[in-house]
């Protein structure tokens, strides 16, 4: 054994690692996991045993009725459910870190309660009070505004229910993000120099926080977009209920839908992880 070490310090090789291909098997399994059955399912929008191989049913994507009007719905939610879970859990997260530290278990528990909570209870809950709340709002000015967020052009209710949804997870990337930083100096320091608490917010907080807000937002796009159940039951047509509806009618249409969504996704994970990695390396 010393005489092969010396052999491959001599010849300039590198010496094997034993539990390298272990490594490389666990990879493949990994790999053929997931890439199976997306292959599989390619398969099934493209062949049909009367017509062969043909791509007609990504073709008819594009004038697919609905397709167009749920995806530009889901992508408006997620993007309004992004923006309001971190202009409410960023602030009271650093609030919570800077003058009550105590409290730190307790707001972990309650964001990480809607884990708990049934979606279909949630959605019966959600349900009982707009009912409710017609009833006892509408000798009230209040009542428009209720009608207004239960709008099916935009129902700002599905966004309120996104944020409880998404906020467990939007709460473990951002702790995750703030345990590497020293919040307390960094914040101190800027307000020593005079800076105000929206700029250190903006200008000192988020800079070193981009992974962990990304990381917060492509979770809450993949859960908008994927989430069926309050939506449906609440009876509001975005984009994984059109793709539950089309599969009844269209099974090769709603699994190229259904594939090119994940696509989608992967891809604008990877953009923002290049973009991110090509930043830490300037």
């Amino acid at each position: 054994m010393a005489a092969l070490t010396g052999l491959e310090r001599v010849s300039g090789a590198a010496p094997r690692r034993p539990g390298a291909w272990w490594r490389g098997l666990v990879f493949l399994l990994a790999a053929a996991y997931f890439l199976v059955p997306l292959g599989t399912a390619f398969w099934y929008t493209i062949y049909t045993p009367t017509a062969g191989v043909s791509l007609s049913a990504y073709g008819e994507l594009l004038t697919a009725d609905g397709f167009a009007r749920s995806l530009s719905l889901s992508l408006g939610l997620a993007v309004a459910t992004i923006v309001v879970v971190l202009l409410l859990a960023l602030p009271a997260m650093l609030a919570v870190r800077l003058f009550a530290p105590r409290l730190r278990p307790v707001m972990e528990v309650l964001c990480t309660l809607p884990l708990v909570v049934p979606p279909i209870t949630f959605v019966a809950g959600i349900g009982t009070a707009l009912r409710g709340g017609t009833d006892l709002l509408a000798p009230t000015p209040f009542w428009a505004t209720l009608i207004a967020v239960q709008d099916p052009a935009f129902p700002v209710v599905l966004v309120l229910a996104y944020v409880v949804l998404v906020l467990p997870f939007v709460y473990r990337s951002l702790d995750a993000g703030l345990r590497t930083m020293d919040v307390r100096t960094l914040v101190e320091a800027a307000r020593n120099l005079g800076a105000s608490w929206p700029y250190v917010l903006v200008r000192v907080i988020v800079p070193n926080l981009r992974s962990a807000l990304a990381s917060a937002s492509f979770l809450t796009l993949a859960l908008v977009l994927g989430e069926y159940t309050v939506a449906s039951l609440l009876g509001y047509e975005p984009f994984a209920v059109w793709i539950v509806t089309v599969s009844g009618s269209k099974g090769q249409l709603s699994v190229a839908v259904s594939i090119l969504s994940l696509l989608l996704i992967w891809l604008l994970l990877l953009a923002v992880s290049t973009v991110f990695s090509r930043e830490k390396g300037k």
